[in-house]
């Protein structure tokens, strides 16, 4: 029993190790909802649920000037910032 034990720890850190997820992750199915994502992006981007076509390009242009990586940011957060820009953009009635 302690063998079967041993086993499942070493298979564990390893698994963590070369994929950088514990074994567990891989069987629960957490993918954010719409919502949620529609959340994140409106948080991100500092605008409220109402917010129009304008509101949304203006407040993305504040937020790539704070993170471009000419000013100290990455890649990863203007990726990120183009990300909710898109769909809030995307979620706007025509």
């Amino acid at each position: 029993m302690l063998r079967l034990i041993l086993i499942a720890a070493v298979v564990s850190f390893a698994c963590r190790y070369m994929f950088g997820r514990w074994p567990w992750d891989y069987l629960s199915n957490r993918s954010p909802t719409r919502e949620q994502a529609r959340f994140k992006a409106r948080k991100l981007l500092a605008v409220r649920a109402e917010a129009d076509r304008k509101d949304i390009i203006e407040a993305h242009r504040r937020l790539i000037a704070m993170v471009h990586p000419d000013r100290g940011g990455t890649n990863a957060q203007v990726h990120e910032a183009n990300a909710a820009r898109d769909l809030l953009l995307d979620e706007l009635p025509d």
